[in-house]
């Protein structure tokens, strides 16, 4: 339980901190956002990230062996690779559809994923 719970975890806070990272460039369009400057996006960006902190802390945390999770440390940072990335095609096709993933992109999105396979094997 603990595992999937830390995938949860890992899948909301990704989230957030794509939303924190990428989300201020589709600001553009809105007037208000120009008037903010780049601090204000700064400081717009990292009161989202707080978020992303409140919930990849607990999901590092609950997902550690040391604290009676399932994976090693090792296999939380792939884990949390593969996530990040998933996280960030599902963002880039929903917001940003003029960016276009290619071939190039799921050939490198499957070498993650053999990561995982080997970060696991035994």
């Amino acid at each position: 339980m603990k595992g999937l719970q830390t995938i949860i975890l890992l899948i909301l806070s990704n989230a957030f901190m794509t939303l924190a990272w990428y989300g201020h460039l589709r600001f553009k369009p809105f007037k208000a956002a120009e008037a903010w400057g780049l601090w204000g996006v700064i400081l717009l960006s990292w009161s989202i990230a707080f978020f992303e902190y409140c919930l990849q802390v607990p999901a590092n945390r609950y997902g550690h062996k040391m604290h009676g999770g399932p994976y090693d440390l090792l296999q939380l940072k792939v884990i949390q690779e593969v996530v990040s990335l998933s996280v960030f095609a599902v963002f880039t096709l929903l917001f940003f559809k003029q960016e276009a993933l290619r071939w190039n992109h799921f050939v490198a999105f499957c070498c993650l994923v053999l990561a995982v396979y080997f970060v696991f094997k035994k």
